[in-house]
């Protein structure tokens, strides 16, 4: 069906489902580069981790939390 054959909320809802699916790709390899980061430590070395890369890990981490729980909810986003 041509876009001009569908109605204006038909038109919208394929543009709003193309452009999600575009941005959960986008999501889906920033995922995958941070799990592939993740098993790397983020670049630091076990044996001389120093308090910069666990407050960066601190920091990268709320922001995740954050994420997780606008998503799932939780905390200040529970209903």
């Amino acid at each position: 069906m041509t876009e001009k054959a569908m109605s204006k909320s038909e038109a919208n809802q394929q543009r709003s489902l193309k452009a999600f699916l575009a941005k959960k790709a986008e999501c889906d390899a920033l995922l995958a580069e941070l799990q592939g980061a993740s098993e790397d430590h983020f670049g630091a070395d076990p044996e001389a981790v120093l308090w910069r890369e666990t407050a960066w890990l601190a920091d990268a981490t709320a922001k995740l939390k954050d994420i997780a729980d606008q998503h799932l909810r939780r905390g200040e986003y529970a209903a």
